[in-house]
Protein backbone atom coordinates (compact mmCIF):
# COMPACT_ATOMS: atom_id res chain seq x y z
CA UNK A 1 0.00 0.00 0.00
CA UNK A 2 1.38 3.38 -1.03
CA UNK A 3 2.26 5.66 1.89
CA UNK A 4 0.32 8.89 2.14
CA UNK A 5 2.34 12.03 1.56
CA UNK A 6 1.21 13.33 4.93
CA UNK A 7 0.06 11.61 8.07
CA UNK A 8 -0.75 12.70 11.60
CA UNK A 9 2.71 11.65 12.77
CA UNK A 10 4.31 13.97 10.23
CA UNK A 11 2.33 17.05 11.29
CA UNK A 12 4.47 19.64 13.05
CA UNK A 13 4.47 18.68 16.77
CA UNK A 14 3.91 22.31 17.72
CA UNK A 15 0.75 22.39 15.62
CA UNK A 16 -0.44 19.11 17.11
CA UNK A 17 0.10 20.62 20.55
CA UNK A 18 -2.18 23.63 20.00
CA UNK A 19 -4.94 23.53 22.59
CA UNK A 20 -8.42 24.05 21.25
CA UNK A 21 -10.66 26.24 23.37
CA UNK A 22 -13.97 24.89 24.64
CA UNK A 23 -15.51 27.12 21.98
CA UNK A 24 -14.41 24.69 19.26
CA UNK A 25 -16.41 21.84 20.78
CA UNK A 26 -19.49 24.02 21.11
CA UNK A 27 -19.35 25.02 17.46
CA UNK A 28 -18.92 21.39 16.38
CA UNK A 29 -22.07 20.60 18.34
CA UNK A 30 -23.77 23.56 16.69
CA UNK A 31 -23.07 22.08 13.28
CA UNK A 32 -24.77 18.82 14.31
CA UNK A 33 -27.83 20.66 15.62
CA UNK A 34 -28.02 22.76 12.45
CA UNK A 35 -27.96 19.60 10.32
CA UNK A 36 -30.79 18.15 12.42
CA UNK A 37 -32.86 21.32 11.97
CA UNK A 38 -32.35 21.20 8.20
CA UNK A 39 -33.52 17.58 8.22
CA UNK A 40 -36.65 18.65 10.09
CA UNK A 41 -35.84 17.26 13.53
CA UNK A 42 -38.12 18.78 16.20
CA UNK A 43 -36.54 21.61 18.16
CA UNK A 44 -37.80 23.86 20.94
CA UNK A 45 -36.34 26.86 19.11
CA UNK A 46 -35.62 27.25 15.42
CA UNK A 47 -33.08 30.04 15.71
CA UNK A 48 -29.64 29.46 17.16
CA UNK A 49 -28.35 32.40 19.18
CA UNK A 50 -24.60 32.73 19.74
CA UNK A 51 -23.49 35.12 22.49
CA UNK A 52 -20.23 33.34 23.23
CA UNK A 53 -18.06 35.51 20.98
CA UNK A 54 -17.42 39.23 20.74
CA UNK A 55 -19.18 39.49 17.36
CA UNK A 56 -22.04 41.99 17.84
CA UNK A 57 -23.13 42.21 14.21
CA UNK A 58 -23.70 38.46 14.16
CA UNK A 59 -26.45 38.94 16.74
CA UNK A 60 -28.08 41.85 14.93
CA UNK A 61 -26.23 44.99 16.05
CA UNK A 62 -26.16 47.48 13.19
CA UNK A 63 -22.96 48.79 11.59
CA UNK A 64 -22.02 52.47 11.66
CA UNK A 65 -23.51 54.17 8.58
CA UNK A 66 -20.53 56.46 7.95
CA UNK A 67 -18.11 53.53 7.89
CA UNK A 68 -20.22 51.47 5.52
CA UNK A 69 -20.99 54.41 3.21
CA UNK A 70 -17.33 55.38 2.79
CA UNK A 71 -16.40 51.74 2.23
CA UNK A 72 -19.13 51.47 -0.42
CA UNK A 73 -17.76 54.47 -2.31
CA UNK A 74 -14.18 53.18 -2.07
CA UNK A 75 -15.28 49.82 -3.46
CA UNK A 76 -17.41 51.43 -6.16
CA UNK A 77 -15.82 54.80 -7.06
CA UNK A 78 -18.68 55.58 -9.45
CA UNK A 79 -20.57 56.56 -6.28
CA UNK A 80 -18.28 59.58 -5.86
CA UNK A 81 -20.72 61.52 -8.02
CA UNK A 82 -23.85 60.20 -6.27
CA UNK A 83 -25.40 63.21 -4.55
CA UNK A 84 -27.69 60.96 -2.51
CA UNK A 85 -24.65 60.23 -0.33
CA UNK A 86 -23.48 62.84 2.21
CA UNK A 87 -20.77 65.15 0.91
CA UNK A 88 -18.34 64.31 3.71
CA UNK A 89 -18.67 60.61 2.84
CA UNK A 90 -17.64 61.26 -0.76
CA UNK A 91 -14.82 63.63 0.19
CA UNK A 92 -13.43 61.17 2.68
CA UNK A 93 -13.65 58.27 0.21
CA UNK A 94 -11.81 60.31 -2.43
CA UNK A 95 -9.05 61.17 0.04
CA UNK A 96 -8.63 57.52 1.04
CA UNK A 97 -8.62 56.34 -2.56
CA UNK A 98 -5.90 58.87 -3.36
CA UNK A 99 -3.84 57.31 -0.54
CA UNK A 100 -4.01 53.91 -2.27
CA UNK A 101 -1.68 52.92 -5.10
CA UNK A 102 -3.57 53.24 -8.36
CA UNK A 103 -6.36 54.95 -6.36
CA UNK A 104 -7.83 51.49 -5.83
CA UNK A 105 -8.58 49.37 -2.75
CA UNK A 106 -7.57 46.38 -4.87
CA UNK A 107 -3.87 47.32 -4.75
CA UNK A 108 -1.29 46.16 -2.25
CA UNK A 109 -0.07 48.44 0.55
CA UNK A 110 3.12 48.52 2.58
CA UNK A 111 3.29 45.47 4.83
CA UNK A 112 2.91 47.72 7.87
CA UNK A 113 -0.06 49.56 6.37
CA UNK A 114 -0.87 52.65 4.35
CA UNK A 115 1.33 55.55 5.55
CA UNK A 116 -1.68 57.89 5.44
CA UNK A 117 -3.63 55.67 7.84
CA UNK A 118 -0.64 55.07 10.14
CA UNK A 119 -0.49 58.85 10.51
CA UNK A 120 -4.22 58.93 11.32
CA UNK A 121 -3.58 56.36 14.07
CA UNK A 122 -0.70 58.43 15.49
CA UNK A 123 -2.92 61.52 15.60
CA UNK A 124 -5.69 59.55 17.33
CA UNK A 125 -3.27 58.31 20.00
CA UNK A 126 -1.92 61.83 20.60
CA UNK A 127 -5.43 63.22 20.99
CA UNK A 128 -6.55 60.35 23.24
CA UNK A 129 -3.48 60.72 25.45
CA UNK A 130 -3.70 64.51 25.64
CA UNK A 131 -0.53 65.34 23.75
CA UNK A 132 1.73 62.38 24.54
CA UNK A 133 3.77 62.05 21.33
CA UNK A 134 3.02 59.23 18.89
CA UNK A 135 4.79 58.54 15.61
CA UNK A 136 3.60 56.72 12.51
CA UNK A 137 6.94 54.89 12.26
CA UNK A 138 6.15 53.11 15.56
CA UNK A 139 2.73 51.93 14.37
CA UNK A 140 2.11 48.71 12.47
CA UNK A 141 -1.24 47.80 10.92
CA UNK A 142 -2.02 44.09 10.89
CA UNK A 143 -4.76 41.61 10.06
CA UNK A 144 -6.37 42.08 13.47
CA UNK A 145 -4.94 42.65 16.95
CA UNK A 146 -4.60 38.86 17.30
CA UNK A 147 -2.19 38.76 14.37
CA UNK A 148 -0.20 41.68 15.80
CA UNK A 149 0.11 39.88 19.14
CA UNK A 150 1.26 36.71 17.35
CA UNK A 151 4.01 38.65 15.59
CA UNK A 152 5.38 40.00 18.87
CA UNK A 153 5.18 36.69 20.73
CA UNK A 154 6.93 34.89 17.86
CA UNK A 155 9.71 37.46 18.02
CA UNK A 156 10.19 36.62 21.69
CA UNK A 157 9.80 32.86 21.48
CA UNK A 158 12.69 30.47 21.66
CA UNK A 159 14.33 27.74 23.68
CA UNK A 160 13.09 24.45 25.04
CA UNK A 161 12.46 23.10 28.53
CA UNK A 162 13.44 25.54 31.23
CA UNK A 163 14.79 27.90 28.57
CA UNK A 164 11.46 28.16 26.76
CA UNK A 165 10.04 31.68 26.53
CA UNK A 166 7.31 32.32 29.09
CA UNK A 167 4.51 34.90 28.89
CA UNK A 168 2.51 35.88 31.97
CA UNK A 169 -1.19 35.81 31.14
CA UNK A 170 -4.30 36.57 33.22
CA UNK A 171 -6.61 33.91 34.52
CA UNK A 172 -9.21 34.16 33.04
CA UNK A 173 -8.01 35.33 29.65
CA UNK A 174 -9.41 35.67 26.10
CA UNK A 175 -10.27 32.19 24.82
CA UNK A 176 -7.95 32.66 21.81
CA UNK A 177 -4.84 33.46 23.86
CA UNK A 178 -3.71 29.96 24.88
CA UNK A 179 -3.87 28.57 21.30
CA UNK A 180 -1.90 31.62 20.14
CA UNK A 181 0.88 30.97 22.65
CA UNK A 182 0.93 27.27 21.72
CA UNK A 183 1.34 28.13 18.05
CA UNK A 184 4.08 30.65 18.80
CA UNK A 185 5.97 28.16 20.98
CA UNK A 186 5.68 30.19 24.19
CA UNK A 187 4.72 28.85 27.61
CA UNK A 188 1.69 30.36 29.33
CA UNK A 189 2.42 31.50 32.89
CA UNK A 190 -0.99 32.17 34.52
CA UNK A 191 -1.55 34.86 37.13
CA UNK A 192 -4.89 34.97 38.92
CA UNK A 193 -7.15 37.99 38.66
CA UNK A 194 -8.85 38.71 41.98
CA UNK A 195 -12.52 37.87 41.50
CA UNK A 196 -13.45 39.16 44.96
CA UNK A 197 -12.17 42.59 43.90
CA UNK A 198 -14.06 42.62 40.60
CA UNK A 199 -11.23 40.81 38.79
CA UNK A 200 -8.51 43.27 39.74
CA UNK A 201 -4.86 42.86 38.71
CA UNK A 202 -2.73 42.30 41.82
CA UNK A 203 1.03 42.85 41.59
CA UNK A 204 1.75 40.42 44.47
CA UNK A 205 0.03 37.74 42.39
CA UNK A 206 2.16 38.77 39.40
CA UNK A 207 5.23 38.31 41.58
CA UNK A 208 4.07 34.88 42.72
CA UNK A 209 3.45 33.74 39.14
CA UNK A 210 6.82 35.05 38.00
CA UNK A 211 8.73 33.44 40.88
CA UNK A 212 7.11 30.03 40.46
CA UNK A 213 7.72 30.08 36.69
CA UNK A 214 11.47 30.44 36.99
CA UNK A 215 13.14 27.10 36.51
CA UNK A 216 10.32 26.01 34.18
CA UNK A 217 10.79 28.74 31.56
CA UNK A 218 12.38 32.12 30.83
CA UNK A 219 9.59 34.68 31.46
CA UNK A 220 10.01 37.57 29.04
CA UNK A 221 6.64 39.32 28.74
CA UNK A 222 3.33 39.97 30.44
CA UNK A 223 -0.05 40.27 28.72
CA UNK A 224 -2.85 42.41 30.16
CA UNK A 225 -6.22 43.33 28.66
CA UNK A 226 -7.72 46.63 29.80
CA UNK A 227 -10.72 46.76 29.92
CA UNK A 228 -10.56 43.10 30.77
CA UNK A 229 -11.59 40.38 28.35
CA UNK A 230 -13.74 38.59 29.50
CA UNK A 231 -14.04 40.10 32.99
CA UNK A 232 -14.92 43.71 32.21
CA UNK A 233 -12.51 45.03 34.86
CA UNK A 234 -11.08 48.51 34.23
CA UNK A 235 -7.74 49.45 35.77
CA UNK A 236 -7.31 52.87 37.34
CA UNK A 237 -4.14 54.95 37.23
CA UNK A 238 -2.73 53.57 40.49
CA UNK A 239 -3.15 49.97 39.33
CA UNK A 240 -1.49 50.74 36.00
CA UNK A 241 1.43 52.47 37.72
CA UNK A 242 2.03 49.41 39.91
CA UNK A 243 2.10 47.12 36.87
CA UNK A 244 4.53 49.43 35.07
CA UNK A 245 6.82 49.51 38.10
CA UNK A 246 6.65 45.71 38.28
CA UNK A 247 7.61 45.15 34.63
CA UNK A 248 10.40 47.71 34.92
CA UNK A 249 11.86 45.94 37.96
CA UNK A 250 11.56 42.52 36.32
CA UNK A 251 12.59 43.67 32.82
CA UNK A 252 9.52 42.28 31.10
CA UNK A 253 7.95 43.38 27.83
CA UNK A 254 4.48 44.82 28.47
CA UNK A 255 1.78 43.62 26.04
CA UNK A 256 -1.42 45.67 26.47
CA UNK A 257 -4.67 44.70 24.77
CA UNK A 258 -6.79 47.88 24.73
CA UNK A 259 -9.33 46.79 22.13
CA UNK A 260 -12.34 47.67 24.31
CA UNK A 261 -11.15 51.15 25.23
CA UNK A 262 -14.30 52.65 23.68
CA UNK A 263 -16.68 50.62 25.85
CA UNK A 264 -16.32 51.94 29.40
CA UNK A 265 -19.77 52.43 30.92
CA UNK A 266 -19.32 52.26 34.70
CA UNK A 267 -20.38 55.52 36.42
CA UNK A 268 -17.53 57.97 37.06
CA UNK A 269 -14.96 55.76 35.35
CA UNK A 270 -13.01 56.44 32.17
CA UNK A 271 -10.39 54.65 30.14
CA UNK A 272 -6.79 55.74 30.55
CA UNK A 273 -4.12 54.16 28.38
CA UNK A 274 -1.01 52.49 29.71
CA UNK A 275 1.07 54.73 27.46
CA UNK A 276 -0.37 57.92 28.92
CA UNK A 277 0.31 56.72 32.45
CA UNK A 278 3.84 55.62 31.53
CA UNK A 279 4.71 59.01 30.02
CA UNK A 280 3.51 60.77 33.17
CA UNK A 281 5.77 58.67 35.42
CA UNK A 282 9.47 59.15 36.23
CA UNK A 283 11.79 59.77 33.29
CA UNK A 284 13.78 56.57 33.77
CA UNK A 285 10.55 54.54 33.40
CA UNK A 286 9.29 56.60 30.49
CA UNK A 287 12.53 56.03 28.59
CA UNK A 288 13.12 52.35 29.39
CA UNK A 289 9.88 50.39 29.78
CA UNK A 290 9.21 48.45 26.57
CA UNK A 291 5.55 48.26 25.68
CA UNK A 292 3.34 47.19 22.79
CA UNK A 293 -0.33 48.21 22.80
CA UNK A 294 -3.04 46.74 20.57
CA UNK A 295 -6.33 48.05 19.20
CA UNK A 296 -8.64 46.82 16.45
CA UNK A 297 -11.93 47.07 14.57
CA UNK A 298 -13.37 44.47 16.95
CA UNK A 299 -14.04 47.24 19.47
CA UNK A 300 -17.56 47.90 20.74
CA UNK A 301 -18.80 50.88 18.75
CA UNK A 302 -17.60 49.98 15.26
CA UNK A 303 -17.47 46.20 15.76
CA UNK A 304 -16.40 45.41 12.20
CA UNK A 305 -14.90 42.12 13.37
CA UNK A 306 -14.98 40.43 9.97
CA UNK A 307 -12.81 43.10 8.34
CA UNK A 308 -9.90 41.68 10.39
CA UNK A 309 -7.76 44.77 10.88
CA UNK A 310 -6.00 46.24 13.88
CA UNK A 311 -2.79 47.95 14.83
CA UNK A 312 -0.03 47.92 17.40
CA UNK A 313 2.08 50.77 18.69
CA UNK A 314 5.55 49.95 20.00
CA UNK A 315 7.23 52.04 22.68
CA UNK A 316 10.95 51.99 23.52
CA UNK A 317 11.64 49.06 21.20
CA UNK A 318 15.07 48.60 19.64
CA UNK A 319 14.95 49.73 15.97
CA UNK A 320 16.62 46.48 14.97
CA UNK A 321 13.78 44.53 16.55
CA UNK A 322 11.22 46.79 14.87
CA UNK A 323 12.75 45.83 11.54
CA UNK A 324 11.78 42.21 12.21
CA UNK A 325 8.24 43.24 13.17
CA UNK A 326 7.88 44.58 9.66
CA UNK A 327 9.61 41.48 8.25
CA UNK A 328 7.07 39.18 9.90
CA UNK A 329 4.17 41.28 8.68
CA UNK A 330 5.54 40.83 5.15
CA UNK A 331 4.40 37.20 5.30
CA UNK A 332 0.81 38.52 5.18
CA UNK A 333 1.74 40.92 2.33
CA UNK A 334 -0.58 43.49 3.97
CA UNK A 335 -3.70 43.80 6.09
CA UNK A 336 -7.00 43.99 4.13
CA UNK A 337 -7.23 47.43 2.55
CA UNK A 338 -10.96 47.74 3.32
CA UNK A 339 -10.11 47.03 6.95
CA UNK A 340 -7.38 49.67 6.94
CA UNK A 341 -9.88 52.18 5.59
CA UNK A 342 -12.40 51.25 8.29
CA UNK A 343 -9.66 51.72 10.89
CA UNK A 344 -9.07 55.24 9.59
CA UNK A 345 -12.81 55.99 9.80
CA UNK A 346 -13.08 54.56 13.32
CA UNK A 347 -10.22 56.68 14.64
CA UNK A 348 -11.07 59.85 12.73
CA UNK A 349 -14.89 60.01 12.65
CA UNK A 350 -17.05 62.89 11.38
CA UNK A 351 -16.55 66.24 13.11
CA UNK A 352 -19.23 68.65 14.36
CA UNK A 353 -20.76 70.39 11.36
CA UNK A 354 -20.10 67.51 8.96
CA UNK A 355 -23.25 66.16 7.25
CA UNK A 356 -22.70 62.68 8.78
CA UNK A 357 -21.91 63.91 12.29
CA UNK A 358 -25.38 63.76 13.87
CA UNK A 359 -26.09 60.27 12.55
CA UNK A 360 -22.69 59.05 13.69
CA UNK A 361 -23.17 60.44 17.21
CA UNK A 362 -26.69 58.98 17.44
CA UNK A 363 -25.50 55.51 16.37
CA UNK A 364 -22.49 55.39 18.69
CA UNK A 365 -24.44 56.73 21.69
CA UNK A 366 -27.13 54.13 21.04
CA UNK A 367 -24.51 51.36 21.04
CA UNK A 368 -23.01 52.58 24.32
CA UNK A 369 -26.43 52.96 25.93
CA UNK A 370 -27.41 49.45 24.80
CA UNK A 371 -24.21 48.04 26.28
CA UNK A 372 -24.69 49.77 29.64
CA UNK A 373 -28.37 48.86 29.91
CA UNK A 374 -27.78 45.27 28.85
CA UNK A 375 -25.05 44.93 31.45
CA UNK A 376 -27.37 46.01 34.25
CA UNK A 377 -30.26 43.87 33.03
CA UNK A 378 -28.14 40.72 32.65
CA UNK A 379 -26.28 41.29 35.92
CA UNK A 380 -29.51 41.41 37.91
CA UNK A 381 -30.93 38.23 36.37
CA UNK A 382 -27.68 36.28 36.69
CA UNK A 383 -27.33 37.16 40.36
CA UNK A 384 -30.93 36.11 40.99
CA UNK A 385 -30.35 32.58 39.67
CA UNK A 386 -29.50 29.92 42.27
CA UNK A 387 -25.90 28.77 42.13
CA UNK A 388 -24.82 31.68 39.95
CA UNK A 389 -23.13 34.96 40.84
CA UNK A 390 -21.64 37.70 38.71
CA UNK A 391 -19.35 40.62 39.41
CA UNK A 392 -20.32 43.92 37.77
CA UNK A 393 -18.32 44.87 34.71
CA UNK A 394 -16.96 48.38 34.17
CA UNK A 395 -16.30 48.07 30.46
CA UNK A 396 -15.82 45.64 27.59
CA UNK A 397 -18.61 43.60 26.04
CA UNK A 398 -18.79 40.53 28.31
CA UNK A 399 -20.11 39.42 31.65
CA UNK A 400 -18.30 36.53 33.34
CA UNK A 401 -20.63 34.86 35.88
CA UNK A 402 -19.43 32.24 38.35
CA UNK A 403 -21.14 28.84 38.37
CA UNK A 404 -21.45 26.93 41.64
CA UNK A 405 -22.24 23.53 40.18
CA UNK A 406 -23.43 20.51 42.23
CA UNK A 407 -21.38 17.36 42.52
CA UNK A 408 -23.64 15.47 40.08
CA UNK A 409 -22.78 17.64 37.11
CA UNK A 410 -19.08 17.64 38.00
CA UNK A 411 -19.06 13.86 38.20
CA UNK A 412 -20.86 13.53 34.88
CA UNK A 413 -18.44 15.97 33.27
CA UNK A 414 -15.51 14.03 34.65
CA UNK A 415 -16.83 10.79 33.15
CA UNK A 416 -17.11 12.51 29.79
CA UNK A 417 -13.65 14.05 30.04
CA UNK A 418 -15.06 17.58 30.12
CA UNK A 419 -14.93 20.55 32.43
CA UNK A 420 -18.25 21.02 34.23
CA UNK A 421 -18.90 24.47 32.74
CA UNK A 422 -18.26 23.05 29.25
CA UNK A 423 -20.84 20.31 29.88
CA UNK A 424 -23.26 22.94 31.15
CA UNK A 425 -22.81 24.94 27.93
CA UNK A 426 -23.23 21.86 25.74
CA UNK A 427 -26.47 20.93 27.49
CA UNK A 428 -27.68 24.52 27.20
CA UNK A 429 -26.98 24.42 23.49
CA UNK A 430 -28.78 21.09 23.01
CA UNK A 431 -31.85 22.08 25.00
CA UNK A 432 -32.19 25.78 24.22
CA UNK A 433 -30.26 26.39 20.96
CA UNK A 434 -28.21 28.95 22.86
CA UNK A 435 -24.42 29.23 22.69
CA UNK A 436 -22.72 30.77 25.71
CA UNK A 437 -18.98 30.46 26.21
CA UNK A 438 -17.51 28.29 28.95
CA UNK A 439 -14.87 29.61 31.34
CA UNK A 440 -11.10 29.18 31.28
CA UNK A 441 -10.80 25.46 30.51
CA UNK A 442 -10.71 24.56 34.19
CA UNK A 443 -7.28 26.10 34.70
CA UNK A 444 -8.47 28.08 37.72
CA UNK A 445 -10.34 25.21 39.39
CA UNK A 446 -13.61 27.16 39.29
CA UNK A 447 -16.36 27.35 36.68
CA UNK A 448 -17.67 30.34 34.76
CA UNK A 449 -19.62 31.41 31.70
CA UNK A 450 -18.64 33.99 29.09
CA UNK A 451 -21.61 36.01 27.88
CA UNK A 452 -21.41 38.74 25.23
CA UNK A 453 -23.88 41.51 26.17
CA UNK A 454 -23.41 43.78 23.15
CA UNK A 455 -26.53 42.47 21.41
CA UNK A 456 -29.92 44.01 20.57
CA UNK A 457 -32.05 44.35 23.73
CA UNK A 458 -34.75 41.97 22.46
CA UNK A 459 -32.06 39.38 21.70
CA UNK A 460 -30.69 39.76 25.22
CA UNK A 461 -34.18 39.18 26.65
CA UNK A 462 -34.47 35.98 24.64
CA UNK A 463 -31.00 34.87 25.76
CA UNK A 464 -31.79 35.51 29.42
CA UNK A 465 -35.14 33.77 29.12
CA UNK A 466 -33.60 30.62 27.64
CA UNK A 467 -30.70 30.63 30.09
CA UNK A 468 -32.97 31.16 33.08
CA UNK A 469 -35.39 28.44 31.98
CA UNK A 470 -32.57 25.92 31.49
CA UNK A 471 -30.78 26.79 34.72
CA UNK A 472 -33.95 26.60 36.84
CA UNK A 473 -34.86 23.24 35.30
CA UNK A 474 -31.48 21.87 36.30
CA UNK A 475 -31.93 23.18 39.82
CA UNK A 476 -35.47 21.91 40.24
CA UNK A 477 -34.57 18.39 39.13
CA UNK A 478 -31.42 18.33 41.30
CA UNK A 479 -29.24 17.85 38.24
CA UNK A 480 -30.09 14.20 37.68
CA UNK A 481 -27.83 13.90 34.67
CA UNK A 482 -27.26 10.18 34.64
CA UNK A 483 -30.48 9.56 32.71
CA UNK A 484 -30.00 12.38 30.24
CA UNK A 485 -29.33 11.52 26.64
CA UNK A 486 -26.03 13.08 25.70
CA UNK A 487 -25.92 11.51 22.24
CA UNK A 488 -24.24 14.50 20.64
CA UNK A 489 -21.62 14.86 23.36
CA UNK A 490 -20.23 11.34 23.72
Amino acid sequence: MQKQMTSLQEVNPRVRGIRLSSQSGLHSLTENITKDIIKGAPQSFKELIDVSLGDPQRTGMKPISFVRQVLAVCLCPELLSDEHLPLDVRIRALRLLEACDGESVGSYTDSSGLPYIRQTIAEFIMKRDEGVPAYAKNIFISSGAQRALMVIVKLLSGGEGRFQTGVLIPQPCPHTLLPLLDEAGALAVPYRLIEEENWAVDTSELGRALTTSRGRCEPRAIYISNPGNPTGHLQDRKSIEKVIEFVAAERLLLLIDEVYQDSVYAPNREFISYKKVLFEMDEHLRDTVEMVSFHSLSCACVAECGLRTGYMEVVNMDPGVMHFVDTMLCTDINAPVTGQIALDLMLSPPSPGDPSYNTFVHETLLTRATLAQNSQRALKLLNDLPGMSCRPAMGGIYLYPHLDLPAEIKEQANRLGLEADVLYCQMLLEEEDLIIGAGDNGTSGSHHLRLCILVPPDTLEEVLSRLSSFHLRLSSFHLCLADRKLNRIV
